[in-house]
């Protein structure tokens, strides 16, 4: 039946059916292959899969960041970011990941990030003389920023599917992000000035004030949330909810940009991307269901052990591993399939979960900029108006800095654990 599944969900990929599908149909083969279970489990396992009180907190975190977007958010944070870093070589690039690490701390996710944010910015960087491909990589690049700076849909999702706390897992995300987020603005200072890119007008003192305080209540969001959530006020789950009211708060009384006519746009779009990742959590439990009753994880978990039960191996074997994975499938359905796989491997070698769980994020965060499926790389080559190869050769030394912070935050585990164990 193990066989059967799998042998189906690769026809399903070749054939370009959309990998929520895929799974669902592969499941549904290999529930009629074996004959002696009954249909009706497909929907039974199905709606078990998202029938879960954490997993509320996902069209929650959505809607907050369409609110968010269409409330006046991104160009205040942009603006706060300029008056930052703007002045140095490359200004605009930088003030892009900049940008992104406080857009990631509000929207919870990668796409929305880069579309969000890389409709402002990658116009901007093109009309002051950036290159294309550079414009392009950097919104990509820095929009994974999104799924690992807390809050993050895949942290949520990783947390439910392995039973670990959600609350250390956005903790643990903190200094793996800032890291990741340093790396790319030294990586964007030195080729901006190679290539002599223009700097901005450095911002007085009263400008940045200003800046600030048109964006403090943008900027107050995530220290709410993420205060309420380890002050022990709320949930993740009711964080989600806090931070729906607090965005259309900030948006209509505030910022006074989010009219009547705009909120069928933001539900709609909420509505389409929330359906769009419950369908896919949907499936993949099913899928998962399978997988645990024909004992594939254990198989696993022997393969792995049988190469080398030495934590570092495992560890270099699950990085290759799931660059590869990154690169083909989608992320949220990553996680579900995977980490109850490979989470156990992990903890009978001495990994924290927690720990395991940022390593898993930040691959396969690389993979939404790497092709050929990078969902960040085709927003963001759109916005850039140049085509997928363009692009990717303006990632190439980003590639290279994302693969040494990716080492260390693997092999160096108190940039992950620091947060969580002071706090513990």
């Amino acid at each position: 039946m193990g066989i059967i599944l799998f042998v189906f969900l690769i026809l399903f990929f070749a054939l370009g059916v959309p990998i929520a599908i895929s799974m669902g149909l592969a499941a549904a083969v290999a529930i009629l292959w074996d004959g002696g279970t009954p249909l009706i489990v497909l929907v039974q396992r199905s709606f078990t899969s998202i029938d879960s009180f954490p997993l509320m907190s996902i069209p929650f975190f959505v809607l907050a960041g369409v609110l968010m977007e269409y409330g006046g958010i991104s160009k205040r944070l942009v603006a706060f970011a300029n008056a930052l870093t703007g002045h140095f070589s490359g200004g605009l690039a930088i003030v892009t990941v900049v940008t992104s690490m406080f857009f990631a701390a509000i929207s919870g996710s990668s796409a929305a990030t880069t579309a969000a944010l890389g409709s402002i910015l990658i116009p901007a960087m093109i009309a002051r003389g950036y290159h294309r491909n550079f414009t392009g990589a950097v919104q990509s690049v820095s929009g994974e920023l999104g799924v690992i700076i807390p809050p993050s849909i895949p942290l949520i999702l990783y947390g439910i599917s392995t039973e670990t706390s959600i609350g250390a897992l956005f903790m643990a995300g903190f200094l793996p992000g800032l890291l990741i987020g340093a790396s790319l603005i030294a990586t964007v200072f030195i080729i901006a000035k190679k290539r002599k890119y223009a700097k901005e007008t450095r911002k007085s003192g009263k400008e940045l004030w200003k800046a600030f305080k048109d964006s403090f209540f943008a900027l107050l969001m995530p220290v709410i949330i993420l205060g309420g959530i380890y002050g022990g006020y709320f949930t993740p789950t009711e964080a989600a909810g806090v931070a729906v009211a607090y965005a259309f708060i900030v948006g209509v009384l505030i910022y006074r940009e989010i009219k009547l006519p705009k909120l069928m746009n933001i539900l709609t779009q909420s509505v389409v991307t929330t359906s769009a990742i419950m369908f896919i959590l949907a499936s993949a439990g099913l899928f998962g269901w399978i997988l645990t009753r024909e004992g594939i994880p254990q198989d696993v978990a022997q393969f792995f052990i049988g190469i080398s039960d030495n934590p570092y191996v495992f560890l270099l074997l699950v990085n290759v591993f799931l660059l590869v994975v990154g690169m083909f499938m989608e992320t949220n359905a990553s996680i579900i399939i995977l980490a109850p796989l490979l989470m156990p491997v992990a903890v009978t070698l001495g990994i924290d979960p927690v720990h395991f769980g940022i390593i898993m994020i930040v691959n396969l965060a690389l993979g939404m900029c790497t092709p050929p499926l990078g969902i960040n790389l085709f927003i963001s080559a759109q916005l850039a108006k140049i085509n997928l190869l363009q692009i990717t050769r303006g990632m190439l030394p980003f590639y290279a800095v994302l693969l040494i912070t990716l080492l260390l935050i693997t092999y160096v585990p108190q940039i992950t654990m620091l947060i969580p164990n002071w706090l513990d």
